[in-house]
């Protein structure tokens, strides 16, 4: 079994599936318009130009989305799309490419358990984190830990 994370936009999936092939390295490997689809008269007109279904490899992973259906979009909350780095300064470029926008959370910065860690929001409503792996002989043990409000 494979999970994937299927995220709903408010009408702009396509330019957020666009921004993440380029800021995220990924490749859309599908994307079907509402105007496209053999149900296409159900669909209001306006909708015609609106994402039914998307796909975009990113990493060896697939990431889903659509634009909600109107009246049912809702910001997204209780979730995050986390991002594992090995290398800091590719982590650190694709917080950046992220940002603009977006809204921060949390700086990137080292903690205890990374060589950076920081979360944000992107300009489509998507939150993010992104995690820059330590060495295990740089992680210290906290004495205690202290929750991150963001």
């Amino acid at each position: 079994m494979q999970t994937s994370l299927h995220l709903n936009f408010n009408g702009q999936c396509e330019e957020a599936f666009q921004y993440y092939e380029r800021c995220l390295g990924g490749k859309i490997e599908f994307l079907m318009l509402h105007e496209a689809a053999p149900a296409s008269q159900q669909a209001p007109p306006e909708w015609g130009k609106k994402v039914l279904h998307a796909s975009i490899s990113i990493g060896g992973q697939i990431l889903m989305g659509c634009d909600a259906p109107p009246g049912y979009y809702e910001e997204p909350r209780g979730f995050s799309v986390s991002l594992q780095f090995k290398d800091a300064d590719e982590g650190e470029r694709v917080f950046r490419a992220l940002e603009p926008g977006g809204q921060v959370r949390m700086p990137l910065q080292e903690t205890f358990w990374a060589k950076r860690f920081g979360m944000l929001v992107d300009r489509f409503g998507i939150p993010w984190m992104i995690n820059c792996e330590k060495a295990a002989q740089d992680q210290q043990a906290p004495e205690k830990l202290q929750a991150v409000a963001g």
